[in-house]
C-alpha cells in the first residue's frame, strides 16, 4: 500500500486530483518523444494499480476502454491510486505497427535496460516509473493482425489472489497462461506485481463488444481489490476457467472456409473448417482435436500451410459451456450498463 505522498515521474499526485504527466522516453530521429500517462487519486489511501494498453503499437481496442474508464463518475468515490497508460508504445502505434522501430516485441523486452535497443530502454523507464509503484496491473491486448480473440482474461490461476481477481473481471474465459521470458507479466511477477492479461478482439479494429466488456471488468476488479464501493448487484457472470488451450494449424495450403465461430463449442473430431483449393477441387477438413470452446481464430480466408488457424480451449462440459457462453451474447452487454456504472446504488 502506498504512502501518503506519491510521486510519478517527477510529480507528487496529490490525493483526490485527476492530473495527467508526460514522462520522456527516447527521442525518434531527434524528435522528442513522451508517454502520456493518467492518474487518478481517491481522497481516501489505498492500493495502486496500473492499467496499460497498445504495449503492441497495432492493438487498439485498450485505448478506447480505458478512454471510456477514465470518464466513469463511479472513480469519484475511487480509494488508492488508478495510473492509465493508454499507449505505452508510442512508436509502434504512429506506424501502425505491433513493433518498435528496432523491429523489438517490447512485451519481449522486460525489465529492460538504460543501455539496451530502442525497445530495452522504454521497457525500463515503464517498469521502474509505472509499474513498480503499484500493487496489480492490468494489460490490454488484442490478437495479432488477421486475428480475433474472445474476450478472456490470462493470468496464474494457481495463485488464489489473482485468480480471485480473473473471476471478478467477468470475462467469458479465464485461461490459465504460462509465462514467457521477457514479458511484462513475467517480470513483474517476480517483483511481486500480479497482472490480469485481457485478451479480445482483433489488432487494429475497434469491438464494441469487447470494449464494453473490458470497462465493466476492470471496474468488477478495482471492486474486488477493494478499491470502489461495494453495490447492489443484481447477477454475477461465471466464467468458463481452463488450464489448457491449443492452436489447430493448417496442414495444407488454400481458402478458409469456416464452419465455426468464435465462442462457439466444438467437439472432439468435429469438422470446424475446410481448405479449398483455389484453383482445383479438392477440400480438406480442419477437425477439432477435443471438446472444448473457439478463443481465438484466423480472419484471413487466406491460408498457407504451417498457419495458425483456431485456437481451442480445452472444456469438457460443453452443455455448461453454452450456457455460460449465452451471459456474454450481444443482449447481455447493453448500454445500459455503463449508465448504471455512474448512477447505480452504492453500499457505502
Amino acid at each position: 500500500m502506498p504512502s501518503e505522498k506519491f510521486v510519478l515521474g517527477g510529480h507528487e499526485i496529490l490525493r483526490g486530483t485527476n492530473t495527467t504527466i508526460n514522462i520522456e522516453l527516447p527521442k525518434l530521429y531527434n524528435t522528442p518523444t513522451e508517454l502520456p500517462v493518467r492518474i487518478i487519486r481517491g481522497r481516501r489511501n489505498g492500493p495502486a494499480v496500473f492499467i496499460s494498453a497498445a504495449i503492441h503499437g497495432d492493438e487498439l481496442n485498450g485505448i478506447e476502454i480505458i478512454r471510456r474508464l477514465r470518464k466513469l463518475n463511479i472513480l469519484k468515490k475511487l480509494r488508492g491510486t488508478l495510473i492509465l497508460v493508454p499507449v505505452v508504445n508510442v512508436y509502434g502505434m504512429m506506424n501502425l505497427s505491433r513493433y518498435l522501430p528496432d523491429r523489438r516485441d517490447l512485451n519481449r523486452s522486460f525489465p529492460g535496460s538504460s543501455k539496451g535497443s530502442l525497445a530495452s530502454r522504454v521497457a525500463k523507464i515503464f517498469f521502474e516509473e509505472i509499474v513498480s509503484r503499484c500493487t496489480l496491473g492490468i494489460d490490454l491486448h488484442t490478437a495479432s493482425i488477421h486475428k480475433s480473440n474472445l474476450p478472456q482474461i490470462r493470468t496464474n490461476i494457481d495463485d488464489e489472489n489473482t485468480f480471485r481477481l480473473a473471476k471478478a473481471f467477468e470475462a467469458p474465459v479465464v485461461l490459465h497462461s504460462e509465462l514467457r521470458d521477457g514479458s511484462l507479466r513475467s517480470v513483474a511477477q517476480e517483483k511481486g506485481v500480479p497482472i490480469l492479461l485481457y485478451e479480445a478482439g482483433e489488432a487494429l479494429r475497434f469491438d464494441e463488444q469487447s470494449i464494453r466488456i473490458g470497462v465493466k471488468g476492470i471496474v468488477n476488479v478495482l471492486r474486488a481489490n477493494e478499491m470502489l464501493p461495494k453495490t447492489h448487484k443484481k447477477t454475477s457472470k461465471t466464467p468458463i476457467i481452463t488450464k489448457t488451450s491449443k492452436w489447430i494449424r493448417s496442414v495444407e495450403s488454400g481458402m478458409l472456409r469456416t464452419i465455426k465461430a468464435l465462442g462457439e463449442t466444438v467437439y472432439e473430431n468435429e469438422v470446424i473448417a475446410y481448405i479449398d483449393e483455389p484453383l482445383g477441387d479438392e477440400s480438406f477438413e480442419i477437425l477439432s482435436p477435443f471438446d472444448g470452446i473457439i478463443i481465438g481464430k484466423s480472419e484471413i480466408p487466406l491460408i498457407q500451410e504451417g498457419d495458425a488457424v483456431f485456437h481451442i480451449a480445452n472444456f469438457k462440459n460443453l452443455e455448461v459451456a453454452d450456457k455460460k457462453m449465452e451471459y456474454f451474447g450481444e443482449d447481455a452487454i447493453e448500454q445500459s450498463e455503463f449508465y448504471e456504472l455512474n448512477n447505480e446504488e452504492i453500499i457505502e
